[in-house]
């Protein structure tokens, strides 16, 4: 078995030589050829320098530098596109994820599972960070009908031949997960133990997790559509109801003043039924409009690894995605 290990890094030149040595360490002692892929996501410090740094002294590691901030997943997309070993390994740079824990994720895969996760054995994040992240997995799973939703994690492994699912991908909303899942159903997970956070805070507030999964479900399924066609039937059905209501009271004579009130609840009703309409709309026609624009997934601004490798095409140091 060969190892890529892909990590996206982002304000992380305090952790990443700690973290670096001992992947290279873990991945030697198991005998194992392998890699290391740091992918550099426009960070503002100087997370560049010491990750080609890393890549100069350490024997497997490779840096990437893209042109500006792309996020996280377009971050690994960048990474795994230039993984050359047949299983790929992806997880943080803030020494959460351990080391050690990779070989447990590898004895998970095997022919018949293709896709393995890490699972924390304990929440590693405040109970209202963890409640957010369950729900928008949980969201995730039944609006994208993803198996083991729940489940997923950054920390990963997986046959790296399953990128070509996902070859032809090159939208700015990127989520690595639901690429995968075009790729395979066979996927499982493992209990890992994790570490606290050394270094900075989450950059996954409960609101940007909000956000994400908004992103990820109108990039990548029509379940909002879908949910505007209930939208509009379930308003069809109050606005009858209303309508029998008001025609039941005229022919009884209870109406004693014309419904105001009737009247502005059902103009409220209906017109939030458009607005929401119109706003789904207007996101899927946006989301068209950018991929039909050519805005690339990612920039590569530079490669530690072209110059030391001729047989590497050399593309000036630059490459979209």
């Amino acid at each position: 078995m060969s190892i890529s290990v892909v990590i996206p890094c982002y304000r992380s030149a305090a952790t990443l030589p700690r973290l670096v040595p001992r992947i290279v360490d873990v991945l030697t002692a198991q005998g194992l050829a392998h890699e290391v892929i740091l992918v550099v996501d426009g960070s503002p410090d100087n997370t560049w320098e010491v990750a080609a740094g890393l890549a100069d002294t350490l024997p497997g590691v490779r840096a990437v530098r893209l042109s500006r901030n792309y996020g996280q997943h377009n971050a690994l997309l960048a990474g795994i596109r230039l993984a050359r070993h047949a299983t790929t390994v992806t997880m943080d740079d803030d020494l959460q994820h351990l080391p050690e824990e990779i070989p447990a994720l590898l004895a998970a895969l095997s022919a018949d599972v293709e896709l393995v996760y890490g699972v924390p054995r304990l929440e590693e994040h405040g109970y209202l960070r963890s409640l957010a992240s369950r729900s928008v997995k949980s969201a995730m799973g039944a609006g994208m009908k993803i198996d083991g939703a729940s489940q997923i994690s950054a920390f990963r492994a997986f046959h790296t031949y399953l990128r070509d699912a996902f070859e032809g991908l090159g939208t700015p909303d990127v989520n690595l997960d639901v690429a995968l899942s075009w790729a395979t159903t066979r996927a499982a997970s493992v209990t890992i133990e994790m570490a606290e956070r050394e270094e900075g805070t989450s950059n996954y507030t409960p609101k940007l997790l909000v956000r994400h999964a908004l992103n990820m479900v109108i990039g990548y399924s029509t379940a909002p559509l879908r949910f505007v066609i209930y939208l509009g039937i379930a308003c069809g059905l109050l606005g009858v109801a209303l309508l029998t209501v008001i025609l039941y009271e005229y022919f009884s004579d209870q109406i004693q003043v014309a419904g105001f009130t009737t009247l502005a609840s059902m103009v409220a009703i209906f017109s939030s039924a458009q607005m929401v309409a119109i706003g789904v709309l207007g996101e899927y026609i946006g989301r068209i409009h950018s991929a039909n624009a050519g805005r690339p997934s990612y920039v590569v601004r530079e490669r530690s690894d072209v110059d030391a490798h001729p047989d590497l095409p050399d593309d000036g140091g630059v490459s979209a995605g």
